[in-house]
């Protein structure tokens, strides 16, 4: 699924606010005529968007069968303009929308021209005041890949470990454009737009490319790393092991997890 997180207060049902998952669960369940609870593969934060989200339900066979050739188009007449749903297939046994996974792919779009952003995408890439070095950036990137405890970049949830591994931080400039791409087996709770946060601060000459990975030596969250806006993260996909794996995957991944 895509959607423009602008106006959501995140991926996550929160009472009286307006979020993705509300939106689809509520349009789920008027086309199947059955409540649908949704498991996604990343929660993204207020604001976050996506091109490539993945969310699992269990409903009814019977429900699915009389929908299933229709239910994409049905779906189009329900939800709202800033969230879509191009696919939809029944899912092989096993399959675990966040648990399966083996890693998610994010894209940070920034730019530093003196102009902002192109009016067209000013949704999803957020005008930085101040040139930046995208080499040094890079270069403190790729000193953060491999399996860390990212304490100091994660806003900590009781009972959760921040433990993961990273298995791509890359910076790029295309123009004016600048782009962070991020792949981990997964992110705990605001860490791509931390570490993006502490990349900013190379880039403009406040901080050394060794120093974000020198915070990975703390227990706690680092205070210092300011978490970059949410308008320019979009979560671009997410990788699945094969069918016959599927199970095992979501086996290992509970139990590191919880």
């Amino acid at each position: 699924m895509a959607y423009d997180g602008t106006d959501f207060s995140g991926w996550a049902r929160q009472p009286g606010r307006r979020t993705v998952q509300h939106e689809l669960e509520a349009a789920l369940a008027t086309v199947l005529r059955t409540p649908v609870a949704l498991t996604v593969a990343g929660r993204t934060d207020a604001g976050v968007h996506a091109t490539g989200q993945v969310a699992h339900a269990d409903v009814p066979r019977a429900a699915w069968e009389d929908q299933r050739e229709r239910l994409v188009r049905r779906l189009r007449g329900l939800l709202p303009p800033d969230v879509a749903v191009p696919a939809v297939t029944e899912a092989p046994p096993g399959f675990d929308a966040r648990f399966g996974a083996l890693a998610r792919h994010y894209a940070y779009r920034l730019t530093d021209t003196d102009a902002g952003p192109p009016p067209l995408r000013r949704a999803d890439t957020v005008g930085w005041p101040r040139r930046l070095d995208v080499a040094a950036m890079d270069a403190a990137a790729r000193r953060m890949t491999g399996r860390h405890d990212f304490a100091a970049f994660c806003r900590r949830r009781e009972g959760a470990t921040t433990v993961r591994t990273l298995l791509e931080l890359a910076v790029a400039r295309d123009g004016d454009v600048v782009t962070v791409t991020a792949s981990a087996d997964a992110f705990c709770h605001s860490m791509v737009r931390s570490l993006v946060g502490a990349l900013l601060a190379v880039g403009e000459g406040r901080r050394a490319p060794e120093w974000p990975a020198g915070l990975l030596a703390r227990r706690q969250r680092a205070d210092e790393v300011v978490v970059a806006p949410p308008g320019g993260l979009t979560l671009l996909g997410v990788d699945y092991p094969p069918d016959a794996d599927l199970a095992a995957r979501a086996l290992v991944t509970r139990a590191l997890r919880t």
